[in-house]
C-alpha cells in the first residue's frame, strides 16, 4: 500500500479560502468537501485538508495555533521550475495573500519563494535542480 499525506489546516472562511486555493491552480475533491471541511488536491498521494475552525477544534483538546501570530507549520511544496516557484507566488499574492519574504537562491541548486496564505499559513514553494541532492 503506498502512502498519502493529507495535512489538515484550521481556517476562517471556507468560502474565501476555497476561492483563494482555486485561484492558485488547486482543485477539491467534491467527495470529501463540504461547509465543514474541503480536501484540495495537490497531487495523486497530498492533499490538504481546509477544516473551518470549529470542525478542527473537534480533533484536539489543544488551543489552535492563530498563525498570523505564531507558526504551526511550514508547509513545503515543490515546483517543477523556477518559472514555477515565481507563478504561484504572483498568483497568491494577487489572490490576497502576503509575500513576507524576498525569494531565496540555495546554492545554484534551490530556488525557493514563498507567502502566507489568507489564515497566516506559511507556504514555501520550491524549485531544486535535478542531480545530487545538496550535503549537510
Amino acid at each position: 500500500m503506498h502512502k498519502q499525506i493529507f495535512v489538515n489546516l484550521p481556517i476562517s472562511d471556507m468560502q474565501k479560502s476555497q476561492a483563494f486555493f482555486k485561484r492558485l491552480g488547486f482543485t477539491f475533491n467534491p467527495q470529501f468537501t463540504n461547509d465543514q471541511g474541503a480536501c484540495m488536491v495537490v497531487s495523486d498521494d497530498i492533499y490538504v485538508m481546509l477544516l473551518v475552525k470549529p470542525f478542527f477544534q473537534g480533533f484536539t483538546g489543544k488551543p489552535i495555533a492563530d498563525a498570523t501570530k505564531s507558526t504551526e507549520v511550514l508547509i513545503a511544496l515543490s515546483c517543477e521550475s523556477r518559472a514555477e516557484v515565481d507563478d504561484l507566488v504572483a498568483r497568491a499574492k494577487a489572490a490576497g495573500a502576503t509575500v513576507p519574504r524576498q525569494p531565496q537562491e540555495h546554492g545554484g541548486v534551490m530556488y525557493s519563494h514563498g507567502f502566507d496564505d489568507l489564515d497566516g499559513h506559511i507556504w514555501e514553494v520550491f524549485y531544486m535542480a535535478p542531480g545530487e541532492p545538496p550535503q549537510a
